[in-house]
């Protein structure tokens, strides 16, 4: 079931200090046809942040999408997310599977590195994100990963693979087809005018078409 959770659109959620706003732009994503939402804001402080993934979490199970939580483990558990995605500078990988346990989602960032990649695994990761797969507005200084490296970590394992950075309605596609289960993006949901969020969702999912989650 975890596997299956982790497939599709995976919107991640831009800073954002207007809740309200937050929201709602997330609920636009959502009815564009979105099930996996991260919410991630690297510029809100703690009561901030809880606050939003209160309401976040809230939003996603009124849709029934897969909520998970950057960076924070305890605030991933204390809102009930559904897991938690963890980054080089994030705090250890051990440490959020210890706090989440078992029946919770572990995503960890492994960029270029299957080396990295294979320490996830180890410390219990459900599914593995790489990229920046093409350049991104977001983090313009990203290392870049390679297609070919989607291909070569579905040989080795049998996890969820996550492709994230610059990916848009027009490349997307072709990461899907080097192996990529999920492709995380910001820019293309969000980066557009509120009220064209529910169609960019809608353009986004429909690049996966019929296709069927990974067992």
């Amino acid at each position: 079931m975890k596997n299956q959770a982790i497939s599709g659109i995976y919107a991640i959620t831009p800073d954002c200090s207007d809740t309200t706003r937050l929201v709602r732009m997330v609920e636009q994503g959502l009815l564009g046809g979105i099930k996996l939402v991260q919410y991630r804001n690297k510029v809100a402080d703690r009561q901030l942040r809880a606050l939003q993934a209160v309401e976040l979490a809230v939003m996603c199970n009124r849709f029934d999408a897969t909520f998970i939580v950057n960076d924070d483990a305890d605030l991933a558990l204390r809102v009930n997310a559904d897991g938690v995605h963890v980054g080089r500078h994030d705090g250890s990988m051990e440490h959020a599977r210890r706090v989440l346990g078992a029946g919770k989602i572990l995503g960890v960032s492994c960029y270029d590195d299957l080396e990295l990649a294979r320490r996830a695994v180890d410390a219990g990761a459900d599914y593995l994100a790489f990229g920046s797969v093409f350049p991104s507005s977001v983090k313009p200084e990203a290392v870049r990963a390679p297609l070919g490296l989607f291909e070569e970590a579905r040989r080795i394992w049998n996890l969820p693979l996550v492709a994230i950075g610059g990916i848009s309605v027009t490349n997307g596609t072709e990461v899907i087809a080097r192996g990529a289960d999920a492709l995380a993006t910001i820019s293309a949901i969000f980066a557009v005018e509120d009220a064209s969020i529910e169609e960019a969702a809608r353009s986004m999912c429909k690049l996966f078409g019929a296709r069927q989650p990974r067992t």
